[in-house]
């Protein structure tokens, strides 16, 4: 379903006014409107029954003959023709996955023409009547590719043929080159899940047998992080690079490069602040996880990144961030929270307090880790004093019992590890309250002087 503006009658200034309305989206995300004449295909003889010395130029004839195009917009039109080509489709995979030396140089180019020729389109994620200013709504299917019938097994051929024992990258680097990996790169916007899943595991392959393409695959999904970041945050494969992301960042030497510590800073941190976090947040995290694991110093900038870009109105954003800190505090050293222990507690204070029972369940929970709580109680003289007196607030004014009750035993468990400190919080915060209430009652009192004088000054 897609937004479409119509007009409608508006009473009160008696002119039509703009309102939306749903519109059914087109089934086929691509190659919208686009006509293919062609002949209607004839079955080539299969190459199991060719003798070997033929099997080559067969291989090249059912490549080619791959390489039409049909349109699954019309479900009636070139039957015969489809099931020809995807019966071909299905005997080429099956041959390069059985066939040894069947990869022979002249075979390369109309490899990667096939492909192309097949994959490589302009996505039109808004369907054929939507322009890009209507959006799509939030409550929405996906449209799904209708060329899957054949779209699919030239994904599986693709994938068979890059992971070909037979597969030589210094032939082939001649094809798969830096316009091949961004055309491929572009369609991580389809809105297709299984499409996008396939190229997951392309581009990770690629990235692993071309040294020469590394830098630059790295390079173009930074780019296409910062515009989402930036521009329109509207991009359907974000959680899938980040996933090809995951495996790479594992694989960094130590000590970690200049180049990736400010990939870190620069997207993977300011990603947090997009609406669309919940769609990739597990990707994200496990990013960011690995960056700690392979630099402890980089908790500050990620933690400090958290903190800067804490939702302030999303309870659901909140929840997200507080899961993402707790894996980040289950892998910190002590010194590292020491710094920041104060600047952290003040925020989960103030999630634990909050009235969305879901955060302040999530923030309460960091008291269920064992090794966070030991943290805590190693530094228990600077977080109490900020924890403590928000703490007793809502055992007594929170609406959630389950919060009430949660919060008392975490009371009760503070006193027990450290009495004396709790009682001397709790009269401190004592005092602050009588003599707030005292201000206040000196404020009201000089108040009603200043109107009784006022009062004699009009009566004179």
């Amino acid at each position: 379903m897609t937004l479409n503006l119509t007009l409608a009658e508006n009473d009160p200034f008696s002119k039509k006014q703009p309102i939306r309305t749903r519109k059914k989206r087109l089934q086929e995300s691509s190659r919208l409107g686009q006509k293919h004449f062609h002949p209607e295909l004839e079955a080539l003889p299969l190459l199991k029954e060719t003798p070997v010395d033929q099997q080559e130029e067969l291989f090249l004839l059912k490549l080619r003959q791959c390489c039409v195009i049909f349109d699954f917009s019309d479900c009636i039109s070139d039957l015969k023709s489809k099931e020809i080509k995807r019966a071909c489709l299905n005997e080429i995979v099956d041959y390069i996955t059985v066939t040894r030396n069947c990869l022979t140089e002249n075979v390369y180019p109309e490899v990667i023409q096939m492909v192309s020729m097949n994959l490589f389109r302009v996505l039109s994620p808004f369907g054929a009547d939507a322009t890009a200013e209507e959006g799509i709504a939030e409550d929405e299917e996906p449209t799904l590719e209708a060329s899957w019938p054949h779209t699919q097994i030239v994904y599986e051929f693709f994938l068979r043929f890059l992971e070909s024992v037979d597969f030589q990258a210094n032939i082939a680097k001649k094809f798969i080159d830096q316009k091949f990996v961004l055309e491929l790169l572009d369609l991580f916007d389809s809105e297709d899940a299984r499409e996008r899943d396939f190229l997951k595991t392309i581009l990770h392959r690629i990235y692993g047998k071309f040294l020469g393409l590394r830098a630059f695959i790295r390079k173009q999904i930074n780019n296409i992080f910062l515009r989402f970041i930036y521009e329109n945050e509207r991009f359907n494969g974000i959680a899938e690079l980040l996933e090809i992301l995951g495996s790479i960042i594992n694989g960094f030497a130590v000590p970690l490069k200049d180049e990736h510590k400010v990939f870190l800073g620069r997207v993977l941190i300011p990603l947090h602040k997009t609406h669309g976090l919940a769609s990739f947040h597990p990707q994200l995290t496990y990013c960011v996880v690995q960056f700690i694991e392979k630099d402890s110093s980089l908790a500050e900038p990620v933690l400090r990144g958290l903190l800067k870009f804490w939702p302030k109105t999303s309870s659901r954003k909140e929840i997200l961030f507080l899961m993402e800190l707790e894996e980040i505090l289950d892998i910190i050293d002590s010194k590292m929270f020491k710094i920041l222990c104060v600047s952290l507690f003040k925020q989960i204070s103030r999630s634990a307090t909050s009235p969305h029972f879901q955060v302040a369940e999530r923030a309460l929970a960091f008291w269920s880790n064992e090794y966070v709580v030991q943290l805590i109680e190693e530094n228990l003289n600077e977080i109490l004093p900020i924890v403590l007196p928000p703490l007793c607030r809502i055992s007594k004014t929170h609406w959630n019992t389950n919060i009430i009750t949660m919060t008392y035993n975490l009371l009760k468990n503070f006193m027990e590890i450290n009495k004396k400190l709790c009682d001397e919080i709790l009269n401190a915060v004592r005092l602050d309250e009588q003599k707030s209430i005292q201000k206040d009652e000196e404020r009201a009192k000089f108040w009603r002087r200043v109107e009784q004088i006022c009062f004699e000054r009009e009566n004179d």
